[in-house]
């Protein structure tokens, strides 16, 4: 049974490279092409957009009667409402941030639990590799989706509501295929508290660092790309496939290395990486044009752009680590969206401070910013520590 289960959830999990290739290539220029917005209303739109992933453990622990399967189910329902809704029926900007609420409530909803799911269908020792084999299936179906988006819309205009349209479809024949899984066992009373302990003190640090890392890239990345250097969507379809085509490797390689180097190395290599490519952002540009070929900076910064997105593979070593520490088997789901919470905490103000210095001393000092929280995230990830002797926690579905 949890063979077929896992089957079912790595077809679910592929699907959803669809939505995913849809958000990252279309969102941003659906924004400016049919709103016109400045830096510093993109900035402020991550407010209500990042802000379900900050209600997402309050809702979360309200739907854990469920269990974690049948709340994946929910999460890509209301994902396919609420890009149904800025497609078809939203009539104004504010029209679109109703929806915009929905869609993301969707999404962050289904984070944390994807991943107690995909390790609940593993076992302690091969964690990495399961989340790793997911990962590159959901890569692998994004960078097809990249690819056909790339070469259809290279001399076509694009057309929201027909991409939005099959974004929704798509959401839901993943929810389809999740509803054909074995539920599990909905929580008894003790789920519906709420799980904030001293003992995972660092899995929650490095979920804030993490999100502060992640805000800055969402948010300035595009717009740098898009404001700077007046790159469409052709392009930020042609960045997708070239990320998805490294990650479909990628992915399952940080899955290997999770279980066999452990979380630290994976998390302290990412840190690492992620100064230089911070600082590539914000001196490329001068540095080029320094030397006279300042045709490289749009290169470079291409580089920088594909690196910092195939590092978000990381994020796998979050999980596992939890699941490796964790006291009890029923702290696993909760704690994984009490680290949501937290680090969309800290990120929902992330844009409006990074617009803020945009527009006080220019795009760069966003970037020295975000050299400076991947060098915290540096420290925090060196003091992982493994217990010697880890209790294995039988999954519960």
């Amino acid at each position: 049974m949890k063979k077929r289960d896992f089957t079912l959830f790595l077809l679910a999990s592929a699907l959803l490279g669809i939505t995913q290739s849809i958000d990252t290539s279309f969102f941003n220029n659906f924004l400016n092409d049919s709103f016109r917005l400045t830096v510093s209303e993109r900035t402020i739109l991550e407010i209500p957009r990042e802000f379900p992933g900050f209600a997402v453990v309050f809702v979360s622990t309200l739907l854990l009667f469920l269990g974690d399967v049948r709340i994946a189910v929910v999460a890509n329902a209301l994902a396919a409402f609420g890009m149904m809704g800025m497609g078809f029926l939203a009539a104004d900007f504010n029209g679109m941030v109703l929806w915009l609420l929905i869609f993301s409530m969707g999404q962050h909803l289904y984070m944390p639990i994807s991943n107690s799911i995909a390790m609940n269908l593993s076992d302690q020792a091969n964690m990495g590799k399961r989340l790793g084999q997911i990962n590159g299936a959901n890569t692998f179906v994004f960078l097809l989706a990249n690819l056909t988006f790339a070469l259809i819309f290279k001399n076509i205009k694009v057309n929201y509501q027909m991409i939005f349209l099959i974004g929704a479809i798509t959401f839901l024949l993943a929810g389809c295929l999740l509803i054909l899984m074995v539920p599990n066992k909905p929580k008894k009373a003790k789920g519906y508290k709420l799980i904030l302990k001293k003992e995972y003190t660092l899995f929650y640090v490095l979920n804030i660092l993490y999100g502060a890392r992640k805000q800055i890239f969402l948010t300035f990345a595009p717009w740098v790309l898009i404001k700077i250097f007046n790159q469409g969507v052709s392009t930020f379809a042609t960045l997708g496939f070239i990320i998805a085509a490294a990650s479909i490797f990628f992915k399952p390689f940080v899955g290997y290395l999770i279980d066999k180097l452990g979380e630290r190395f994976v998390l302290a290599g990412e840190a690492i990486i992620l100064i230089f490519v911070c600082l590539g952002y914000a001196f490329s540009k001068e540095f080029f044009e320094g030397i006279g070929r300042g045709e490289l900076a749009i290169i470079f910064i291409f580089a920088c752009y594909i690196m910092d997105q195939m590092l978000m593979a990381s994020t796998m070593a979050r999980a596992t680590y939890l699941r490796r520490i964790a006291i009890a088997p029923e702290d696993v789901s909760p704690s994984l969206s009490m680290g949501t919470t937290l680090d969309h905490a800290l990120a929902m103000f992330i844009p409006w401070l990074g617009g803020l210095l945009w527009a006080a001393w220019g795009y760069e000092y966003v970037f020295i910013a975000g050299a400076f929280i991947a060098a915290l995230n540096l420290i925090a990830a060196s003091r992982i520590k493994i217990p010697q002797s880890v209790t294995v926690i039988q999954s519960d579905s």
